[in-house]
């Protein structure tokens, strides 16, 4: 039996990181992207493919492309886009150049490396495209307005291309987490003392009390209903193996919880309950 090829990106640490070895146990071949070569390094050593791609470099999108078909002799039978970052802050002190950087990365990124890769899946008849989506894809939350948008234009860009590969062979998953385990918090401290003013802001007292303790004074405790990256892996080998994978799967109590109150409460209701979380 021809063993299966995946594409994951963002494996450097949390979910894909995991992703990247739990597929590999499984008897997948796996390209472990990261986007320094530092990691690519450190993923080769404990024995991963491992090709750097930074989604803000349209260059490095080619050239892993290029790596893997030439590796896999032209086919791949899976893509999970996933690596993402944050960017922290009042959505009023959101510079321009904040949103266009996270917007490269959370959805340019990962729209570009998609398109590269449908055409290998059309040639061959199957394939599976696997977004790491959010909560925050289709419910918001306060300070984090630049990743949610994200978040909700990926979910957009997601549903349609799912609608418009039907009878291709080709299969569009989302996968939707709320708090997992991973280090997206202490990767947000460079862009949020990058881009946000926040001691100028009308809000300072409001992120002197909520956002900067939860940035800088986390004891590095769990969250609430948080669970490990291996919640989330398990969801992606459902996507990936099943004959008939599904459009959506959730991942922590979270998501199921805002995804029925996003069906039953009123928006005024919804705002409420998600400006006291």
């Amino acid at each position: 039996m021809t063993q299966k090829s995946i594409l994951i990106t963002g494996c450097s640490s949390g979910i894909g990181y995991d992703a990247a070895h739990g597929l590999k146990a499984r008897g997948w071949r796996v390209f472990a992207a990261c986007r320094k070569q530092a990691d690519c390094d450190r993923l080769i050593a404990e024995g991963l493919e491992s090709p750097l791609l930074d989604y803000e470099d349209e260059k490095t999108i080619d050239t892993t492309v290029a790596q893997v078909l030439d590796a896999t002799g032209g086919t791949l039978d899976a893509l999970f886009n996933n690596g993402a970052f944050a960017c922290p802050g009042a959505v009023e002190d959101l510079p321009r150049g904040a949103l266009r950087e996270i917007f490269e990365a959370n959805v340019f990124g990962w729209h570009d490396l998609t398109r590269r890769i449908i055409p290998v899946m059309r040639q061959q008849g199957h394939g599976r495209i696997v977004q790491c989506s959010s909560v925050l894809g289709f419910v918001t939350l306060p300070w984090r307005g630049a990743y949610n948008s994200t978040k909700y234009a990926l979910e957009g860009l997601t549903d349609t291309l799912r609608i418009e590969m039907r009878g291709t062979g080709i299969e569009v998953v989302l996968i939707e987490p709320g708090p997992v385990t991973s280090k997206i918090r202490v990767n947000s401290i460079p862009q949020f003392e990058r881009w946000i003013d926040w001691e100028n802001s009308p809000r300072a007292d409001q992120y002197r009390a909520s956002l900067l303790k939860r940035l800088y004074e986390h004891d590095g405790s769990r969250d609430t209903f948080e669970l490990p990256a291996s919640a989330v892996t398990k969801k992606l080998v459902h996507a990936v193996e099943s004959r008939r994978p599904r459009a959506r799967y959730y991942v922590t109590t979270p998501t199921y919880m805002m995804g029925t109150l996003r069906r039953i409460l009123p928006t005024r209701a919804l705002d409420w309950v998600l400006s006291r979380s």
